[in-house]
């Protein structure tokens, strides 16, 4: 599979909105062809970038991959038994999104349509202040740190509460791109791009 950069609409004509839509819908339609071969193959290493980026961590904040999302499980079992404390996304009273801890093999599906979460009872969105490392998904980073993630604002909203600059996103090898990415006032940038193999610090800006 070749891992050249994918190619995005020019969206320089549309508002954030639509534009935002316009390169998610290329972003998603690659992530379709993925086969269950392509993802098996990514999965190791993407649990060796995560390993590696999450070092010496006590606690990280990450979450559970779905569908054909870059592999999230084989470093959650990792991270799981060298101790280190792991806060997934759970849903709390009124749907509302909160926090629980890992522990290995506990994960349940709770509301249709969501990733799996800790059986465990949920945290206060406050807990994130104690993560050392926190891991996002996004569907493209470019080189200035500009995260497009699938829509929902909630990571965003997160971001803007912690306080550990080691924050990175998780992507495939075409998904950084150089391209300018639609960014507004709510959007975050993260400092790291992780992908297969590979971590990289983003320009400061």
């Amino acid at each position: 599979m070749t891992t050249y950069e994918v190619a995005l609409p020019d969206v320089s004509d549309f508002d954030i909105v639509d534009a935002k839509q316009m390169i998610r819908s290329v972003l998603r339609d690659r992530r379709s062809k993925l086969t269950a071969k392509d993802l098996s193959k990514y999965a190791p290493a993407f649990a060796e970038t995560i390993t590696e980026f999450v070092a010496d961590a006590k606690t990280i904040a990450m979450y559970v991959s779905v569908k054909n999302e870059p592999d999230t499980y084989l470093a959650l079992d990792t991270l799981s038994e060298l101790g280190v404390r792991i806060l997934l996304p759970k849903l709390g009273p009124g749907l509302n999104r909160m926090w629980a801890e890992y522990e290995c093999d506990d994960l349940v599906s709770e509301a249709p349509g969501r990733p799996p979460s800790p059986k465990g009872d949920p945290l206060p969105a406050e807990v994130i202040e104690e993560a050392d490392v926190i891991i996002v998904p996004a569907l493209a980073v470019n080189q200035s740190g500009t995260r497009l993630g699938q829509g929902g604002g909630w990571y965003d909203r997160m971001l803007k509460q912690n306080v550990t600059d080691k924050v990175g996103a998780l992507i495939y090898p075409w998904e950084f791109v150089s391209n300018s990415l639609p960014y507004d006032e709510q959007d975050v940038r993260v400092p790291w791009v992780l992908q297969p193999g590979t971590i990289t610090k983003v320009e400061d800006n």
